[in-house]
């Protein structure tokens, strides 16, 4: 689902006065938080919307697993291997390389959070960065430069820090991913 997409939904669904979920809090007696409004409130609800999205993340390592040669784990069987053992003697090691990947679009997308934190601070009453910018992260902080306050050298700056931070960050990943990544022709 696109981020827009489900960004609008949660925002919905978080909504204090008629979100569902504050419904079915009311529902169970349970205390009902202004999500959107509260600072107190404001990342744990990014932190739920992004738990929503992880599917990708899932079938992309479904797949890795499904690549993984059945007679690895019969050999290791044979030799008397336990599923502990198998796990991270065969299956660890082999979906290492999507590890790697995952971790890698990971970074770079947490360094580049912009649109949730966007979209839920413009569904509220609030300025961009949501009540007291407890959501404005570096990204949005970047776009209010740009684009609200019109600073664009300002912006730009900030952009090119961001690319050499996250590229430092993809380097480091990189030379560290020799010791722990194992390809299969190896």
């Amino acid at each position: 689902m696109p981020i827009v997409a489900s960004s609008i939904l949660w925002v919905w669904i978080l909504n204090p006065q008629y979100g569902i979920l504050n419904m079915l809090l009311g529902f169970l007696h349970l205390p009902q938080p202004s999500w959107l409004v509260d600072p107190r409130f404001t990342k744990p609800s990014l932190i739920m919307m992004d738990t929503w999205r992880a599917g990708g993340m899932i079938l992309i390592y479904l797949a890795a697993l499904q690549g993984i040669p059945q007679t690895l784990y019969e050999a290791a069987e044979i030799d008397g291997a336990g599923p502990l053992a198998k796990f991270f003697n065969i299956t660890i090691p082999a979906i290492s390389p999507v590890t790697l990947f995952q971790l890698i679009m990971g970074l770079i997308s947490s360094f580049q959070y912009f649109t949730q934190a966007f979209m839920f601070s413009s569904g509220t009453n609030f300025q961009v960065g949501g009540p007291e910018n407890s959501m404005l992260f570096y990204s949005l902080y970047l776009y209010q430069n740009a684009f609200i306050f019109l600073k664009m050298g300002y912006a730009s700056a900030m952009a090119w820090i961001l690319f050499v931070i996250v590229a430092i960050v993809t380097v480091i990943v990189f030379k560290t991913s020799l010791k722990w990544i194992y390809y299969g022709g190896e």
